[in-house]
């Protein structure tokens, strides 16, 4: 499959990459928008030229010196923890299922479910603010007795897309599934 566009619960543009490794293998990558520059340059200038305006009535450096450091350092907190550049799904039929986000600073973050304990992925709805997003999810079973779901794990957390891309991956993902039960 090719690379196709969607956009996210709040109308931001984001790309679907799913790949077909082998009947029994699926990659489904969402990417998101990188950080804009503008919004960057925008919030940076509004914090220093409020930092200017109390030094102006201050006469204090350490107003100045204390907005650039903070600046920075929530620049940095952002980029390396809240910015996801993209966010991956790799479903193999007889191992499981992993799970990775990619971050702007180059972080990643990799979890690994095995299919033992998968019960089923599903799309699931939430209210969200004053509307009900959709969300894809895995279902953990307990080991013990398998009908008793135990867990949640909600997938694309900070990509967000919307339904129709969800259900493009749900289907594709049913028929890995489907394959190996």
């Amino acid at each position: 499959m090719a690379e196709e566009e969607f956009t996210d619960i709040n109308g931001n543009s984001i790309s679907l990459d799913c790949q077909t490794h082998s009947a029994f293998c699926r990659e489904f990558i969402v990417t998101s928008p990188k950080l804009s520059l503008r919004k960057v340059m925008v919030y940076t200038c509004f914090i220093w030229l409020f930092a200017y305006a109390v030094f102006f009535f201050t006469e204090n450096t350490a107003v100045l010196s204390s907005a650039i450091l903070l600046t920075l350092a929530g620049m940095m907190i952002h980029i390396h923890f809240v910015k996801v550049d993209h966010e991956t799904l790799l479903i193999i039929g007889s191992l499981g299922v992993q799970l990775s986000s990619s971050y702007a600073s180059g972080r990643e973050s990799t979890t690994f479910i095995e299919m033992s304990k998968l019960k089923d992925i599903v799309i699931n709805e939430a209210v969200y603010m004053h509307s009900i997003i959709y969300y894809l999810c895995i279902l953990i079973k307990d080991p013990a007795e398998p009908e008793t779901v135990t867990s949640i794990v909600p997938l694309f957390q900070s990509s967000k897309p919307r339904l129709n891309c969800l259900v493009q991956v749900y289907r594709s993902c049913q028929e890995i599934l489907a394959q190996t039960r």
